[in-house]
């Protein structure tokens, strides 16, 4: 064999892996796939999604009790906005704890039944005592009364949640013997001052206070009724069954049963300025006014100082700004820093208890409209009045019209303080 053989030779035994790898990567390519198998697969996905819920379900269902509460203010009967008035019948709590720890929707207590009952997973009935509540979450903590040995169930990280997954939500209520089943997918994994997980699974009372899971059945959170804007209790519930719910994660939030566990009542945080964006684009948000008394004026921020950053977080915006305190409860201390001139500094707030929100203005009046005029009709003479003596009309003169009113002026909208 020559020396051209050998060097082919070897040439060959050098490009060959690649050669395989390329009929590798060729034979790895994605066929057309035939429209009939695809609506077959399509098909079955459809037939195994019902059974994959049931799966999610059955794994959490061991640790769902059936709440109910006796007594308390505005007890009644009847419907509200076709549901349940708020705390009526039986509703739904998750056990978090083997010795009787449970969570639930504070939507359940609005009444502020004094007596509260537990039936466990066994069927055995028990009377558990309010301990604490976290207003900012709508949740809050139950502690049964001799338990032991309760199923925790295994939550789902946070980290791990995805826009798009499969979530189902499970809750008890109105007296039902089985836990409804409602499904969809995560819309948004971090609302509401990134306090709550978005899906667009039918919640309503029938299902606060039970659990979101994914198809591994990990819990995802507590279904809560919550509302970006709304402070009052039950705000948010209005959007029941509409497509638009959240769930709140217990992963991450130990302070916050912790604080619950010793009877602590969290409630939102207010700073206590009124501000509006600066700059183009806008960036931070600059002091309108600062409410007397507040955190912000204990800490002596003024108007037209600029804030910057508040926990470590930078503001964008003033909607940003609000979103970014919404993250807190009162009672918080946290680094704020801000801009006076040239001078920046950083200071440490403890934000406080956000006052009531103000009362709904009034409808401004609407005047009543003129009738139209009859251009045929000519207008009646008054009494005791001589039709010969009126002055003729010109044709060239306009009639005079009728002088209006001037409508009243809305007053001016001022920021929110926040």
């Amino acid at each position: 064999m020559n020396r051209f053989s050998v060097s082919r030779c070897g040439a060959f035994a050098a490009l060959a892996p690649w050669l395989m790898c390329g009929l590798a990567v060729l034979a790895d390519e994605p066929k057309p796939i035939d429209p009939a198998a695809e609506k077959k697969l399509l098909q079955r996905g459809t037939l195994l999604s019902p059974k994959a819920f049931r799966a999610a379900a059955k794994k959490v269902l061991p640790s769902l009790v059936t709440i109910e509460g006796f007594g308390g203010l505005a007890a009644g009967s009847g419907q509200t906005k076709g549901i349940h008035a708020p705390g009526e019948g039986p509703t739904t709590g998750l056990v978090i704890s083997s010795d009787g720890y449970i969570v639930t929707s504070t939507f359940n207590f609005i009444r502020k039944p004094p007596i509260i009952t537990v039936r466990l997973p066994s069927g055995e009935r028990k009377v558990a005592r309010m301990l604490g509540r976290d207003e900012t979450r709508r949740i809050c903590l139950l502690k049964v009364e001799g338990a032991n040995g309760l199923v925790v169930p295994e939550m789902a990280p946070r980290d791990e949640l995805a826009v798009g997954q499969w979530a189902v939500a499970l809750g008890i209520g109105y007296g039902d013997s089985e836990a409804a089943l409602t499904a969809g997918i995560i819309s948004a994994t971090s609302r509401i001052g990134t306090k709550a997980v978005q899906t667009d699974a039918n919640l309503s009372p029938a299902n606060y206070g039970g659990p979101l899971v994914d198809l591994d059945g990990r819990v995802i959170g507590i279904c809560v009724p919550l509302s970006p804007a709304g402070q009052q209790e039950g705000a948010g519930s209005e959007w029941y069954d509409s497509g638009i719910g959240f769930a709140v994660p217990l992963t991450g939030i130990d302070k916050v049963i912790a604080a619950m566990k010793e009877g602590k009542t969290l409630q939102k945080a207010f700073l206590g300025v009124q501000s509006k964006p600066t700059g183009t684009p806008p960036s931070g948000a600059s002091i309108v006014s600062v409410v007397p008394d507040s955190p912000a004026a204990k800490a002596g921020l003024v108007k037209d100082d600029k804030l910057l950053a508040l926990g470590g977080t930078e503001i964008m915006d003033v909607t940003h700004l609000s979103s970014v305190i919404a993250r807190y409860v009162a009672g918080d201390q946290v680094e704020l820093t801000y801009q006076r001139g040239e001078e920046k500094k950083t200071i440490t707030v403890e934000l406080a208890v956000a006052p009531p929100p103000p009362p709904p203005m009034k409808p401004m009046p609407v005047p009543m409209p003129m009738p139209p005029k009859d251009p045929e009709k000519k207008p009646e003479d008054k009494p005791g009045e001589n039709p010969a003596e009126k002055p003729a009309e010109r044709p060239s003169e306009k009639p005079t019209e009728p002088k209006k009113d001037p409508q009243p002026t809305p007053p001016e909208k001022t920021p929110q303080a926040i």
